[in-house]
């Protein structure tokens, strides 16, 4: 996986209406990029392909030579979107087994192990999205379009992931109360699912978890749609890039 380091772009300031253009979008998604609920992840993807679109008519004027920067980060959004398809792609199919393991047997210790080694990848990447965030410098519009995408990709790796436990016995104590206070809308459609197979070991009944795992398993293909459609507006602009650089 490429190192989390971004350098800056250089770009003429102007109120040229395409830069207008892209600092709208930016501006749009700034206000909901770092949410976590299902739909928000959702939104704030159509809000990134809108968002490269302008870019791309941005792009489509621009002659001069691409710094080298450009294409390294063009190189690492591909990279980040590409392990975030991958951690979707996985978890959907540890639902669909779960799904085929309950109605044969209502086993569900291969979903719990395959939750754990996802769980890790997911860990992985988010710290070095940190660690990118550290290493910014010079702001500039390309720099804060690419900023804008990793903070989405990091929401959905968010979303996905499972919360740290913390071992002191007061802090799971206030944890057991926040969640006591949560609505059923600020639970997230993965936790859902977690909760409801920990409840399955104790032999509750399954049909809520059957139907648990149902809304999840369409969550996780809105998030896939519209992530895929990101992915396809990245190789775009990679293209762009390349072509601006010949």
């Amino acid at each position: 996986m490429a190192s989390f380091h971004v350098r800056s772009v250089s770009l003429p300031k102007s109120s040229h209406p395409l830069t207008l253009a892209v600092e709208e979008q930016l501006c749009q998604l700034r206000i909901t990029e770092q949410a976590t609920s299902s739909s928000s992840i959702c939104k704030n993807l159509s809000g990134l392909k809108d968002l490269y679109e302008c870019v791309e008519d941005f792009l489509s004027t621009q002659n001069g030579e691409c710094l080298d920067s450009n294409l390294d980060g063009s190189i690492l959004l591909l990279d980040v979107c590409s392990i975030v398809k991958d951690v979707l792609s996985q978890i959907k199919q540890s639902v669909q087994e779960l799904q085929s393991s309950i109605r044969r047997s209502n086993e569900v210790s291969e979903y719990m192990i395959a939750r754990k080694k996802i769980t890790k990848v997911i860990r992985k990447c988010l710290s070095d999205l940190k660690n990118n965030k550290k290493n910014e410098t010079e702001v500039s519009m390309l720099t804060e379009v690419e900023a804008a995408a990793l903070a989405v990709f990091e929401s959905i790796l968010l979303f996905l992931s499972v919360p740290k436990e913390n071992k002191s016995l007061i802090s799971k104590l206030m944890l057991t109360k926040r969640v006591a206070h949560k609505s059923n809308e600020e639970i997230s459609e993965i936790m859902k699912v977690d909760s409801a197979v920990k409840s399955l070991t104790k032999g509750i009944e399954v049909n809520n978890v059957r139907k648990t795992l149902g809304d999840l398993e369409m969550t996780l293909q809105d998030i896939e749609d519209g992530l895929e459609t990101v992915f396809r507006c990245l190789i775009k602009n990679r293209v762009s890039l390349l072509n601006i650089n010949q």
